[in-house]
């Protein structure tokens, strides 16, 4: 029996944090995507990389919108075309808050919302705003199974992580979402770029979770399970309580066909889940395992 997909979930985005919380916005609607060699504003200062000869926001965007009512597209039509002479800064911000409210809520695209937050963010320059849209495509690439479209994501985490770093410096948290950009956005051909940068966050601070957990992550990519495990248990020191890690040494040694230490953190972890739904599927898991140990 395959393990539950919330199992699969979590470790796919262990990174994020998100998942594992199941409070991650997920949109009922991914728009298949064409090649296109159209790029939305290519003079306007963003680092489009090399993902941008293949995925087009503009693209994106007109195949979204034929999935609107006619009267969401004529509001949204009428927004897009509202900003007027004055302040246009605060009028574009507006908008741009607007249009991500909208795909976010009413249309639940996850890309269009994504766009407008981090156009908003990058109008505002504010260290908050652009660490949040970085986040949001930072979170949410590491489960697009689309190539470039997830390029796309790491390419403007990066950008906006950068921004960010340029008023902050110091903001470790950015330096580790930076790194996780190269190493899980496949827009490097060396991930030890990325690698790199978080490690340089750990060195100074091993108790940082985030980027501890970051690298458990990298190490399952390259298959170093036992590396992987080793951060992990620095992870659960620092935070015994936190159930998620739990979860993910279970499947650590679950990878390495270690079925019974893969059972005993599952039970570990019931004592620490306040989700029924959730120990429900760990209860199960623990009896497939039992058969499949025998």
């Amino acid at each position: 029996m395959k393990k539950p997909q919330w199992i699969t979930l979590a470790v796919a985005g262990l990174l994020t944090l998100v998942i594992f919380k199941f409070a991650r916005i997920t949109p009922v609607n991914k728009p298949a995507l064409a090649a296109d060699n159209q790029q939305h504003s290519a003079d306007d200062g963003h680092d489009h990389g090399p993902a941008a000869s293949t995925f087009s926001i503009d693209t994106l965007l007109l195949q979204a919108k034929k999935n609107l009512t006619p009267n969401q597209l004529i509001w949204i039509n009428n927004l897009e075309n509202s900003i007027t002479r004055g302040d246009v800064k605060g009028q574009q911000l507006n908008v741009y808050h607007q249009l991500s409210h909208f795909w976010k809520d009413s249309a639940r695209f996850f890309e269009p919302y994504a766009w407008y937050e981090a156009e908003g963010a990058r109008l505002e320059n504010s260290e908050k705003s652009l660490t949040f849209a970085a986040r949001l495509f930072l979170d949410d690439l590491q489960n697009d199974q689309l190539d470039n479209r997830r390029m796309w994501k790491a390419l403007q985490a990066k950008d906006l992580f950068e921004r960010s770093l340029k008023i902050n410096p110091d903001n470790d948290s950015a330096k580790v979402g930076l790194g996780a950009c190269y190493l899980f956005g496949n827009i490097t051909s060396n991930p030890m770029e990325g690698i790199a940068k978080i490690r340089e966050v750990v060195q100074k601070d091993s108790t940082n979770v985030y980027a501890q957990l970051t690298l458990v992550k990298g190490s399952m990519l390259s298959g170093q399970f036992d590396k992987a495990i080793s951060r992990l248990e620095t992870v659960i020191k620092l935070q015994p309580g936190n159930w998620e890690s739990h979860l993910l040494m279970a499947d650590l040694y679950e990878r390495k066909r270690e079925f019974k230490t893969a059972i005993s953190w599952y039970d570990k972890s019931l004592s620490l889940i306040n989700m029924p739904e959730i120990k429900v599927a760990v209860k199960q898991r623990i009896e497939d395992l039992k058969k499949e140990d025998k």
